[in-house]
Parts: structure tokens; sequence; C-alpha cells
């Protein structure tokens, strides 16, 4: 048999923290990233079967300290794997827009 744990997504300034380390980019960058992923958390069961992932923001943040623009990571890696509902998408790049446009 198997257990089971539940897992709620870190704080905001510890997901912070943790981009942060773990993609390389500045404190600013990953707390506009975590920002991003609070919006579309709240999209949960509105629209999205899913928020976007602590991994995901590391992704976009790989991404962006290599040099790729900010709004094309956050496309990539949090925006087209969580749907291909357009008018969700047009949320999710709105998000996006609000904080790196």
């Amino acid at each position: 048999r198997f257990g089971a744990l539940i897992f709620d997504y870190p704080e905001a300034e510890t997901e912070t923290e943790i981009v942060h380390k773990e993609s390389g980019v500045d404190r600013e960058i990953a707390e506009k990233l975590v920002q991003i992923s609070h919006r579309a958390r709240n999209l949960k069961g509105h629209g999205l079967d899913e928020g976007i992932s602590t991994r995901l923001l590391v992704y976009a943040g790989q991404l962006i300290a290599k040099g790729v623009e900010p709004v094309a990571a956050c496309t990539m890696t949090m925006v087209t794997p969580l749907t291909d509902d357009p008018d969700m998408r047009d949320t999710l790049d709105a998000a996006v827009q609000t904080f790196f446009g």
C-alpha cells in the first residue's frame, strides 16, 4: 500500500528564493514569475485544471537567464503547457504582459 501526502505551493517569499537559486535569475525576475503563477493558480478550477508549478517557474527562469526574452520564455514554459483553450491562453498571456510587457 501507498501513503499519500498533500503538498501545497510554497509561500511567495520561499518560492521566489527557490526560483532565484535554481534558475539563476535575479530576485526581481523571480518575484515577477511567482506573481504570474499566483494569478494563474487563482484560475485553477475556473478554466484551468492545474496551476503553474514551481518547476515551470524555474524552467522559465532558466530560459530568461540564458537570454530568452521573458515573454517568450513564459509563453513556452508557463502558458502553452497548461492549456490549449484560446481564451485561457489569452488570460495567461495578459498576466505575463502585466509583468514583462
